[in-house]
């Protein structure tokens, strides 16, 4: 099984989506004008509006209500990312984690927590570098 994507729905999908075109710095793919991709290397950030969720069950996803998701995004450099970003919703700024990880977060327009973060410790270098 293979991660394909992860979707989020949007009150305001072309404010959401030009957010994390400047945080991945890829540009969105609009299949429709209510549904775009930002395609990574590792899986894809499908980002939808509201009127997309009656295509699979009416009420099953709602905008700006996640609470317990945080999308990840490693990078190869945490300073000169959050140097680049730190006038969007920084949440915290970076901060080695117990983990190994060296990271900072923000929340995009609808409120989602999106943690940016890259590998510091020898462990956790090691961790990420056995997956393909």
């Amino acid at each position: 099984m293979k991660l394909a994507s992860v979707r989020l729905i949007a009150r305001d999908v072309r404010g959401l989506v030009a957010f994390y075109e400047t945080v991945t710095g890829a540009k969105a793919e609009w299949l429709a004008p209510v549904f775009a991709e930002i395609v990574t290397p590792g899986a894809s950030l499908a980002i939808g509006s509201e009127e997309t969720v009656a295509l699979f069950q009416e009420g099953s996803a709602e905008a700006a209500a996640n609470r317990t998701a945080i999308i990840e995004l490693q990078v190869e450099d945490i300073d000169a990312e959050f140097a680049r970003l730190k006038t969007l919703d920084v949440v915290h700024e970076p901060k080695l984690l117990p983990w190994g990880n060296r990271t900072f977060q923000l929340r995009d327009p609808e409120g989602n927590l999106v943690s940016l973060y890259m590998p510091e410790t020898e462990a956790a270098k090691a961790r990420f570098g056995s997956r393909s």
